[in-house]
């Protein structure tokens, strides 16, 4: 299907989810856009995100976005969690009997210790008469979620990164590896060789309310490692379209700046709820200066794939269609825009369903379709052995089609399907 060419620019959706664009600077000037609208909805702010969290200590690389292959696995282990959760100071811990929760100054000492900075080293690659292959550092935040070296953090913070290296709340530095990442989610995990760790206490995020208290501890601008900030949540769960991927965001007014990103969010009892990974950006077109908005990955969301990645080495409990897809942004003579499915992977539950290359998906479960993020927001709500109702055009000819989803499936060259390429 030699027409149609990657095209990550269009991140319209149809629904509430809210449409923003990234920039790696935070001075740049928001980019508003009208969403794609084919019959009366609701309005939302528009918002430019940037990722919080690579900051570029050598050549100043920012933060884009490639899959990284994961490095070993390990047994899984049990994580801590708190025996009661809530983000207000009137839930009691394990640690507090007394049902008044912990000021600003406890949380920090309790959580504080748990988030660590990380550094990493990557390879850039530039043209011209003086191109050649370069070092740079980048850097971002992290959270101890095992004593025995196990952290989590952001994706977007080890992407493409050919060393790693940790600092931890006392000083003490490690050189880390990979052991798995997972860019639609934008969790990623990797371990140091150390033991006795101080590991945060896993919340509920689950349990959260607007109003609550969040705290949020990381490594701004690199260079400034065991920060902590205060607020409230903001919103529990705010759809954002980030990297061309429907997610459900923790929003808080608590300060966050690049280098956060892969901190952690904690309640006013110290335990860890989000995993810090956006923050907005620079003003809207009015000139309206955005502040006081910034986002966190649940961390019921987060600690799953932490898991499944610790002990898979990848996300399996995934569903999707089993398809390769493909975005049209604008009609060619060929093709109109629109959401294209390019190749459908053998054993599938599309190729059951009589999917085909070049089909172009109308709308899921009765929602209209015109982007990656459209449908991703759909089948983020599914699972495995659900199904979904496909409104697709094939040779000019609508037609309705459903399929029963999958979990990920290896492709004919033993390859594991690319979670950015499939639905």
């Amino acid at each position: 299907m030699s027409e149609l060419h990657d095209d990550p620019n269009n991140n319209t959706t149809d629904e509430s989810p809210i449409d923003v664009s990234f920039t790696e600077n935070p001075t740049t000037e928001a980019t508003v856009q009208t969403p794609h609208s084919k019959k009366p909805k609701k309005n939302y702010p528009v918002l430019s995100i940037v990722l919080a969290g690579v900051v570029g200590l050598g050549a100043g690389l920012g933060g884009s976005w490639f899959t990284i292959t994961h490095m070993g696995t390990s047994n899984n282990a049990n994580l801590t969690y708190s025996d009661t959760t809530g983000g207000s100071k009137t839930t009691a811990v394990e640690t507090n009997t007394s049902g008044t929760g912990l000021t600003e100054a406890e949380v920090a000492a309790k959580a504080a210790p748990t988030v660590v900075e990380i550094v990493t080293e990557v390879k850039s690659t530039s043209y011209g008469i003086f191109g050649g292959t370069q070092s740079a550092e980048a850097a971002g935040s992290g959270v101890i979620i095992r004593s025995d070296g196990y952290i989590i953090t952001n994706n977007h913070v080890i992407e493409d990164a050919t060393s790693i290296k940790v600092t931890t709340y006392d000083g003490t530095e490690y050189a880390a590896t990979l052991v798995g990442t997972d860019s639609k989610s934008d969790i990623a995990v990797i371990k140091v060789d150390a033991s006795n760790l101080t590991a945060a206490t896993i919340g509920d995020s689950s349990k959260i309310a607007v109003g609550d208290t969040a705290v949020v501890i990381g490594n701004p601008l690199g260079t400034l490692g065991g920060t902590v900030t205060d607020g409230i949540i903001s919103a529990t769960s705010r759809e954002l379209v980030l990297n061309n991927e429907s997610m459900e965001l923790i929003q808080t007014n608590a300060t966050i700046n690049s280098g956060n990103s892969g901190g952690g969010m904690f309640d006013g009892n110290g335990n860890l709820i989000g995993i810090v990974n956006a923050k907005d950006s620079g003003t809207t077109s009015s000139g309206t200066v955005i502040e006081g908005i910034g986002f966190a990955i649940p961390v019921n969301k987060a600690i799953d794939v932490a898991q499944q990645l610790i002990k898979n080495g990848k996300v399996t409990d995934r569903a999707t269609l089993g398809v390769y897809l493909q975005e049209i942004t604008q009609a060619t003579q060929q093709y109109s825009a629109g959401l294209y499915i390019t190749s459908v992977i053998s054993g599938s539950g599309a190729e059951q369903a009589g999917l085909k290359a070049y089909d172009k998906i109308v709308s899921a479960d009765g929602k209209d379709i015109s982007s990656y993020s459209d449908l991703t927001s759909i089948l983020n709500k599914k699972s495995i052995g659900d199904t979904i109702s496909l409104k697709i055009e094939r040779n000019s000819k609508e037609m309705d089609i459903t399929v029963t989803l999958t979990g990920a499936l290896e492709t004919s060259t033993g390859a594991v399907q690319s979670p950015t390429d499939l639905g």
